[in-house]
């Protein structure tokens, strides 16, 4: 019998989700004093799955499905418990809510992770570039991304719809609802409808954040080719490769656009866009 037991043992193991070995490490990483928790005699070092679910204030019975991957509809309620509950650092929190496919509404950001401070290497850049956050509003951009995208970053930007005194700079409302971008973005339809499945993929983690929502919302409802093509639930990941645009000075214009990530700050993303002829 205690062979067999361990044969399950060693099965359940084998079977967890990551989140549930990330949850089984950290909880065998605690100390029970650490927590004013009698340390008595125990069989495992660490805490019990009945301590753990007591600090996080949730059932035994449902932390313990978490930790064993029996479950995959974890709330964003639950796993801030949790987060809080095991003290979880900066890095770790993030992990948690990273693989459990949910969106921390209380993300940390690191000091030196501060998006002005990238401000600097956008600067730095002498071809177009710019940084979107996870919203795809723009954050950052250079003078020779403002020249080329004149109607989004620069001085003819629109004025977001509803607030007068800001400037549009998300750019699926510049894309969609700005009149002048059909014209402008080479093969407007195909560019357009890729950036949506774009989004889709690049923003699932967040599909509860409240903003991303509204967004989504609001451009269903104002522009019927973002709706169409949300509705398509097309996903594509977010490439490099040609861009063409009509300036209305310069004429046709194209780049080979290249997209990373800082790694301070993985929300972000840095496009560059380099001439084609280069």
């Amino acid at each position: 019998m205690p062979a067999r037991n361990r044969s399950i043992d060693a099965d359940e193991r084998s079977c967890r989700l990551p989140l549930g070995e990330f949850l089984r490490a950290r909880r065998d990483r605690l100390r029970p004093e650490d927590f004013q928790l009698p340390r008595g005699r125990r069989r495992a070092p660490g805490l019990r799955r009945e301590e753990v679910a007591q600090l996080c204030g949730i059932s035994p019975t449902w932390y313990t499905w978490i930790e064993q991957g029996r479950t995959t509809s974890i709330s964003v309620a639950t796993l801030t418990a949790i987060a809080d509950g095991l003290r979880l650092s900066r890095a770790e929190r993030a992990y948690l809510f990273e693989t459990s496919m949910r969106a921390d509404p209380a993300a940390p950001c690191r000091e030196d992770a501060d998006p002005r401070r990238l401000l600097v290497l956008v600067r730095s850049v002498r071809t177009p570039a710019y940084i979107l956050d996870r919203h795809w509003d723009a954050v950052a951009w250079n003078a020779p991304a403002a020249e080329l995208f004149l109607d989004w970053l620069g001085k003819g930007a629109l004025m977001v719809r509803g607030n007068r005194n800001a400037p549009g700079r998300n750019l699926l409302r510049y894309v969609f609802l700005d009149a002048r971008a059909p014209a402008f973005i080479a093969d407007w339809e195909e560019r357009s409808h890729r950036l949506v499945a774009e989004f889709r993929a690049d923003t699932a983690s967040w599909a509860d954040d409240p903003v991303r929502q509204m967004l989504v919302h609001e451009l269903c409802e104002a522009s019927p080719a973002f709706g169409g093509a949300w509705r398509s639930q097309r996903v594509l990941s977010r490439e490099g490769g040609t861009r063409m645009f009509h300036h209305p000075r310069r004429g046709r214009c194209e780049y080979v656009q290249h997209t990373l990530r800082p790694v301070q700050h993985s929300d972000l993303k840095l496009t560059v866009l380099l001439p084609a002829d280069d």
